[in-house]
């Protein structure tokens, strides 16, 4: 008979961050910059430890907490687009789409390493930044981490790992 697997679900309150942002889709349509109040919440899979637990609450709520409270109040930019270009220089960042440019303040962006900054796309980026924050502490590891990000109250992406 097979070991049963539990999860852990956390959807806390303060797991909320406001953030600006622009994607693109179908090609060449690009949206205006705007902003979301995004949602986050993890999941994580696998056999109950020795205090029987998956793993443990209080560690892996601060660990996300700390990791989203860096993009609240920022404006995400992917740096891996094909198309949207981002340059950081002299304290500022510039990024252009075509004929369009933006230029921000360096200290209010988070420049990601994703092609879009599309709500999935940022769960799989939260996602490795949070396994390899899990897998520096020193707790068991869970079999699976998934990461939800809600940009528009009931509007999830979900992306799931193996750790």
């Amino acid at each position: 008979m097979k070991s049963p697997q539990f999860s852990v679900r956390l959807t806390k309150e303060e797991l909320i961050f406001s953030a600006a942002h622009f994607i693109t889709f179908n090609g060449n349509i690009c949206e205006r910059l705007h902003g979301h109040n995004y949602r986050v919440a993890a999941e994580v899979r696998g056999p109950l430890d020795e205090n029987h637990y998956v793993y443990d609450f209080i560690a892996l709520k601060e660990t996300l907490k700390n990791l989203i409270a860096a993009w609240d109040h920022h404006v995400l930019l992917p740096l891996h687009h094909p198309r949207i270009l981002v340059r950081q220089t002299d304290g500022e960042v510039i990024a252009t789409f075509e004929e369009r440019r933006w230029v921000f303040p360096a200290e209010d962006c988070v420049l990601l390493p994703v092609a879009n900054t599309t709500a999935e796309l940022l769960a799989a980026h939260l996602a490795e930044q949070l396994a390899a924050r899990l897998r520096a502490l020193d707790h068991p590891l869970p079999l699976t981490l998934a990461i939800g990000v809600d940009e528009c109250a009931g509007q999830w992406a979900w992306c799931e790992i193996q750790l």
